[in-house]
């Protein structure tokens, strides 16, 4: 596989204190990359400082900020001569729940973040990315493709973006700016303890009339998304293969990570409306 040059290439990676973020980072770094990236806490910045050597800067910044976003991404570019070669967007939040038990807010909430930051990311780094004739990655999920019940938010946020995304692909290719969507399956990136509080907290919302409508249910999607992240693939090498996606010359428009991921992505193409509906219950143990 032929991939882009590494030498003295920068490279920003959102939600880097953490999990997927946190080894695609440390990857990028081990290649010879000059690597930036979001973090949430201190504790994060200080913790990946140390696990690279300093070879990876990272700031705090909340990417649904959107004046932040554009410091952090003119920080990065001016310590980069104005040019930024590589931006893996790959923060991300996730919303469980029966759409008639989450509020309102949460589900904005997840909009906010995955949609409306990205493109806050996206934008302010288009400047540096049309200097260096660079790639965006963005991370997005099977589920924006398969979207499962209980899934809502992520699936429809992550469907959202996947559509900006190939908007970017033919807004951007005059510029020489590639842009590959890297779908995630199930993987073991420190994201599915987050999964798990996330699950417990919806269950433990739901008044006694909601747990009678869809208790039962939710427990079983529950117990199988958590045994699906648990057996999922681990982190670094899902970081690895985000990395391949990054350096794949010529750029794909997309690229499965997992093998999980592969057979969704395989299965939708084929599929009918209504294998997709049993497939969509199947895998979640709802059948």
């Amino acid at each position: 596989m032929n991939t882009i040059e590494q030498k003295n290439r920068s490279a920003a990676v959102t939600g880097a204190g953490s999990g997927l973020g946190r080894d695609i980072a440390l990857g990028l770094a081990a290649k010879g990359y000059r690597v930036f990236g979001t973090a949430m806490a201190a504790e994060e910045i200080a913790d990946l400082k140390t696990a690279s050597s300093g070879a990876v800067n990272l700031a705090v910044c909340d990417i649904t900020n959107e004046a932040a976003v554009k410091a952090w991404a003119e920080q990065v570019s001016n310590e980069n001569e104005g040019r930024v070669d590589l931006l893996i967007s790959n923060a991300g939040i996730l919303t469980p729940g029966p759409l008639e038990v989450l509020p309102l807010s949460a589900i904005r909430h997840e909009f906010e973040v995955n949609v409306f930051g990205a493109l806050a990311v996206v934008n302010s780094f288009l400047p540096a990315l049309r200097k260096a004739r660079g790639r965006i990655v963005q991370v997005s999920t099977m589920t924006a493709t398969l979207p499962f019940p209980f899934n809502g938010p992520s699936g429809a946020s992550k469907a959202a973006f996947d559509v900006l995304a190939a908007v970017y692909r033919a807004e951007l290719k005059p510029f020489g700016i590639d842009v590959v969507l890297a779908v995630a399956g199930n993987m073991r990136t420190g994201g599915p303890a987050k999964t798990a509080d996330a699950l417990k907290r919806t269950a433990e919302r739901m008044t006694h009339e909601q747990r009678e409508l869809y208790g039962k249910a939710f427990d079983t999607f529950a117990t199988t998304l958590n045994n699906m992240q648990g057996s999922g693939l681990d982190s670094v090498s899902a970081a690895r293969r985000v990395i391949e996606l990054a350096e794949q010359v010529p750029a794909p428009s997309r690229g499965a990570v997992g093998a999980d991921a592969d057979k969704i992505l395989r299965f939708v193409r084929e599929a009918s409306d209504a294998e997709q509906d049993a497939m969509r219950l199947h895998v979640v143990g709802l059948e």
